[in-house]
């Protein structure tokens, strides 16, 4: 193309030019999303255990850049010609703007998936500003060496902008094919079975393009839902576990006014394991931050890590293979206390919180005093809004605590979550009389020295108990090597265990330790040591422990977060008559007792405040569009198999419509059961 023909105003000519331009912006984009993976394969590698190896996640990242660019493409060729039949320098100024941008949010979006193993999507719309500084400022994300690494790569862009404007020259019937094969890539597809072959989720996710994730989020966050109504959903649920008939079908009320009003079942699963007393017990729930299966217990896939909390188990009721309701802590409370579906960015952000039945207001109408403990501020995640909606008696967080008490080491940038496990129990057994003829009371214990940067207290004690336990554990030096990227995790774990056990040590010497039972359990698995499967986001222990536990057991069948107040209260009301409301709203049907590998629950999951692509039903799990079996030691394979995908498709679109109808405003209960709830 002659000089001419490219100052020619001619629109003909002028169309010819940007699509010459056009390609050579294009290719830069696709070479530097190329670098940008290889960049962050090489910083996973130095921070991370690879086990696919550099080269298969380099080849499979570049085909996820690779459809990525085919797909936006097309578009962002008919924008820069429109803009540049208009002006060429204003075409050329957008589109160095843009790309010098989107890789500035790339790359930020890369160091924040290789700092904290979560992929940064629409969950950021889901927080305040005032929790996204807390939650980076916990982290210290914003290092000396992630800024220069993104000063140095954002130089490269420039210099390949000046570059490409300066010294390459393409024809505009070349620059064509770019559009061509983006349409028809957009119109043919991407064969759905071609998926990355690599060894684990956090590499999977490491092979895929962070900004397409993180954009498809947030779309999804904003984009509205419409679910139609199905009147078969459910007896498609019914009729897809009850091969033997196990599933007791769930008898809605008044599905058009109270989207999940149900007649209670009242099944009384745990009486059974306990010896009844006169006395009403004492319940205590203890939600330890990050507590993931894979790191607890016997058989634990990356060893174990809590050996207390394994000797206690073997004196518990013991649940291997149970769910959490959220991949956050945001899902916690509201599901284990209220079993309640999420709304849109979870159920305490709802503008206005519909009335409910939670163990708590139900205890509290027979007589129970009921108590919040926790070493942060409640006012994260609205839990404080959630908990005095629930009238619990009494809220103590950071802000109550004493001077005496020691806060958790500062990060860099000077910031802490509040008071480690150790303080907070022993905060929590001064503040708690030890008056056995007192109210009986329902306490809620949340940790938080498990969560990221997981500072404790006499931190270089416990890296060397990290060290001591690799011995005990039997590892070999190569696995030594790849566990020691992440002493301060499994430190915090052996500080968490430690506190336990200390804990139990000085209650059992107190008067109502004999009448009170204890209810363990994680909120979701610690997502900074990485995952092997989709599922183990969820997946963690519960135990529950008391001295009035007549028989013991190990119950292999999958339950989750939503069935324990369902059960806890047929307890209470069959073995101490306690009054439980003929109807409720709870999503969970109760915890299933069989000691074999079952599930008989659909159990719908929320990854972040805005994810929410996580559905198991049977012994498959739904992750967005991709399914999967989930085997007897929790592992999951991928399937194909159109049918039962369908069917979980099917039942949970009608959880989500359901959902759906509560953040429109749809009540729960009706104002005839308020004199359960609060």
């Amino acid at each position: 193309m002659s000089a001419t023909e490219i100052s020619s105003p001619e629109s003909p000519n002028r169309l010819a030019q940007a699509t010459a331009y056009f390609l050579k912006f294009s290719l830069l984009f696709l070479i530097l999303l190329f670098i940008s993976s290889v960049f962050e394969i090489i910083l996973a590698s130095s921070d991370h255990n690879l086990k696919s190896g550099i080269l298969s996640l380099i080849k499979w990242a570049s085909l996820e850049n690779l459809a990525f660019w085919l797909r936006i493409a097309l578009p962002a060729y008919l924008i820069f010609s429109l803009v540049y039949l208009v002006s060429r320098s204003l075409a050329f100024i957008l589109s160095n703007l843009a790309i010098i941008l989107f890789f500035s949010i790339h790359l930020l979006l890369i160091y924040y998936y290789n700092t904290t193993l979560v992929m940064l999507g629409g969950d950021i719309f889901g927080y305040s500003l005032a929790e996204i500084t807390q939650t980076v400022g916990a982290s210290g994300t914003l290092a000396i060496v992630p800024v220069m690494i993104f000063l140095v790569f954002i130089s490269l862009v420039i210099a390949g902008i000046l570059f490409i404007r300066k010294r390459i020259f393409f024809p505009p019937v070349i620059g064509l094919l770019v559009p061509v094969l983006s349409a028809a890539y957009i119109f043919v597809g991407w064969d759905e079975n071609v998926q990355p072959k690599l060894e684990t989720d956090f590499e999977t996710k490491l092979a895929e393009n962070k900004s397409e994730h993180f954009y498809n989020a947030a779309y999804r966050h904003f984009e509205p839902e419409i679910y139609e109504t199905d009147i078969y959903a459910e007896s498609y649920v019914k009729n897809y576990l009850a091969g033997d008939d196990v599933l007791e079908p769930v008898e809605y009320v008044d599905e058009f006014n109270y989207p999940f009003l149900r007649k209670s079942t009242g099944h009384d699963v745990l009486g059974p394991y306990f010896e009844t007393k006169q006395k009403k017990p004492n319940l205590v729930f203890i939600l330890v931050e990050g507590l993931g299966r894979a790191f607890t217990n016997k058989n634990a896939e990356l060893g174990n890590f809590t050996p207390f909390l394994d000797e206690l188990s073997d004196k518990s009721l013991y649940w291997p293979n149970f769910l959490s309701g959220g991949g956050r802590t945001f899902a916690v409370l509201p599901s284990i206390f209220g079993s309640l579906p999420f709304g849109k960015t979870g159920f305490m952000e709802l503008d206005q919180m519909p009335s409910e039945l939670s163990l708590f207001n139900v205890l509290q109408k027979n007589d129970y005093q009921t108590a919040f403990y926790y070493g942060g501020n409640s006012t994260f995640d609205n839990m404080n809004r959630y908990l005095k909606a629930n009238e619990v008696n009494r809220i103590l967080d950071e802000p109550t605590f004493p001077e005496a008490y020691q806060k958790i080491p500062p990060s860099a940038g000077g910031f802490t979550w509040g008071y480690g496990d150790k303080e907070l129990y022993r905060y929590y057994l001064n503040t708690v009389a030890d008056d056995t003829t007192a109210a009986p009371y329902l306490n809620v214990i949340l940790t938080v020295s498990t969560h990221d940067p997981f500072s404790v207290n006499d931190q270089d004690r416990y890296n060397e108990r990290f060290e001591q336990r690799l011995e005990e554990i039997g590892f070999r030096d190569e696995l030594k090597e790849e566990y020691s990227k992440y002493k301060k995790q499994y430190a915090s774990i052996l500080f968490m265990d430690d506190a336990i056990k200390e804990f139990f040590e000085t209650y059992s010497k107190r008067a109502d330790f004999n009448n009170t039972i204890f209810f363990i359990t994680g909120d979701h698995r610690i997502p900074e040591i990485p995952m092997t499967s989709k599922i183990d986001r969820y997946h963690v222990p519960l135990m529950v422990y008391s001295p009035m536990l007549k028989r013991t057991a190990q119950i292999e069948s999958i339950s989750s977060h939503f069935d324990i107040t369902p059960s806890v209260l047929a307890f209470m009301h069959e073995q101490y008559g306690i009054q439980t409301p003929s109807e409720n709203a709870f999503v969970g049907q109760g915890l299933d007792t069989l000691r074999n590998f079952r599930n008989i629950h659909p159990i719908a999951l929320k990854q972040t405040k805005t994810d929410f692509r996580d559905f198991v039903m049977g012994n498959y799990h739904l992750n967005g569009n991709s399914l999967y079996e989930i085997q007897p030691d929790m592992k999951e394979i991928p399937v194909n198999n159109p049918e039962k995908k369908a069917a979980l498709q099917n039942a949970f679109d009608q959880f989500r419509r359901k959902n759906e109808q509560i953040i429109e405003g749809k009540k729960l209960i009706p104002d005839s059961l308020k004199v359960y709830g609060s």
